[in-house]
């Protein structure tokens, strides 16, 4: 990026992949919240489940939507050099490469399940519902990404609803614990290990990585960038 460009403040680009990065992180928090919590039972004569069905569909769709908007405005803002490949290919990047890769491998992640559930009756249940099982690993990945990469990380906007989707999750996994695997001991075993574990991941790494000083440099940002870097935040910051 030039030396201009960083004086005259983010581009449209770049308030368009932070917004619809928080945007997408959201829509993909429901539909995994839907997903884990099978709201599918909650059905009654005037919420029936087609209804349900419907709504889950429709927030999926849009996370994919939001997801594709803020990977192509990621590429055309030409604060760092991230290239379609970056995007999907994990880990090959220049800027942030293990961040961005975390971005790519939940992207990758949440287009087998979208192709899956599109050729489900021809590939059978059971390999699609193996492959369905992917959309549960992609939020986690997608949050860390969010973290890694943001450089609204530090702002309370962002932490509030990293914070926010955080809980919905767990609220989910503790709605499908006590409902849904009554009979079943290792699955709730499983859920409540690996949602508490996540938790408590999150809540040491984050002092001493993001929230932390230099994390821009410790995150892999090219040294090129971090001055200008630096004025494109604040010029945000500021509003301009």
């Amino acid at each position: 990026m030039s030396a201009p460009f960083a004086v005259s403040g983010p581009s449209a680009y770049w308030y368009l992949t932070r917004s619809t990065g928080a945007v997408t992180l959201i829509l993909l928090t429901l539909t995994i919240a839907f997903g884990v919590a099978d709201v599918k039972r909650l059905s009654t004569q005037r919420w029936p489940r087609f209804v349900t069905d419907s709504l889950h569909r429709s927030v999926s769709l849009l996370a994919v939507l939001f997801l594709l908007i803020h990977i192509f405005t990621s590429v055309l803002d030409g604060f760092a050099h991230i290239s379609l490949l970056d995007a999907v290919v994990p880990f090959v990047g220049s800027y942030r490469p293990f961040w961005l890769g975390l971005g790519a491998v939940a992207l990758d992640l949440l287009l087998a399940v979208a192709l899956t559930s599109l050729l489900r009756r021809q590939m059978g249940y059971r390999i699609w519902r193996a492959t369905h099982w992917l959309a549960y690993a992609c939020w986690p990945i997608a949050l860390l990404h969010g973290l890694g990469t943001g450089s609204d990380v530090k702002s309370t906007w962002l932490l509030i609803l990293s914070i926010g989707c955080l809980t919905t999750v767990l609220a989910a996994v503790l709605v499908r614990i006590v409902g849904g695997w009554p009979q079943n001991a290792r699955l709730r075993a499983c859920a409540a290990g690996g949602a508490g574990m996540f938790s408590l991941f999150l809540a040491l790494w984050l002092p001493a990585g993001p929230l932390g000083a230099e994390w821009a440099r410790r995150s892999g940002t090219p040294a090129s960038l971090l001055g200008h870097r630096a004025t494109h935040t604040t010029h945000a910051k500021d509003g301009r």
